[in-house]
C-alpha cells in the first residue's frame, strides 16, 4: 500500500474539541484539521491501495461526524502565472487560477493523470450530490448514463 496526500474542504467546524475527538475516533488520525471563515480543511496522509480508496475513505470518515460534510477535494494543483492556457476561474476580477494538469500538458511536463482524473471524478460526484435535491430520478439517471459513456 502507498500513502496518498490530499486535502478535503469541509462545511462545518472541524476544529472544535468535540469534532476533533470525533474525527480521531472515526479514523482520521492521519489528518490535520484547520478552520477559517466558516470552512474547515482536512489535510490527509492516508495509506490505501489507490488514491480513490484513500480519498473516499477519508470523506466517509469525515462525514460520519455529525455536522460535517465534505464540499470538495482540493486538487492542490492551482497555479497563478500569466499566459497559461485558459484559466479555470477568474475569481471575479481578483486574479485567475489554473488547473495544474492543464498547465502541465500545455508546458509538456509530467504530471499524474490518475490523480487529476480521480480528484475530478470525486468532485463531479459532489456536484451530482448537490444537484440531487432539485433533480428527479430520471434526470439523475440520464446524467449517470452520460457520465459512464
Amino acid at each position: 500500500m502507498d500513502i496518498y496526500t490530499f486535502t478535503v474542504v469541509i462545511d462545518g467546524d472541524a476544529g472544535t474539541d468535540e469534532n476533533t475527538d470525533a474525527l480521531f475516533e472515526a479514523g482520521c488520525d492521519d489528518a490535520t484539521f484547520s478552520h477559517s471563515s466558516g470552512i474547515s480543511y482536512g489535510d490527509f496522509d492516508r495509506e490505501a491501495e489507490s488514491l480513490n480508496d484513500a480519498v473516499l475513505s477519508g470523506i466517509e470518515a469525515v462525514e460520519s461526524v455529525g455536522g460535517l460534510r465534505v464540499r470538495r477535494v482540493d486538487s492542490d494543483d492551482f497555479v497563478t502565472v500569466l499566459d497559461f492556457p485558459a484559466a479555470v476561474s477568474s475569481m471575479r476580477g481578483k486574479g485567475k487560477v489554473w488547473d495544474w494538469s492543464e498547465v502541465a500538458a500545455w508546458a509538456g511536463v509530467d504530471y499524474d493523470p490518475e490523480r487529476a482524473a480521480t480528484i475530478a471524478a470525486v468532485n463531479g460526484a459532489f456536484a451530482l450530490r448537490s444537484a440531487k435535491s432539485p433533480l428527479d430520478a430520471k434526470q439523475l439517471a440520464r446524467l449517470f448514463h452520460f457520465a459512464a459513456a
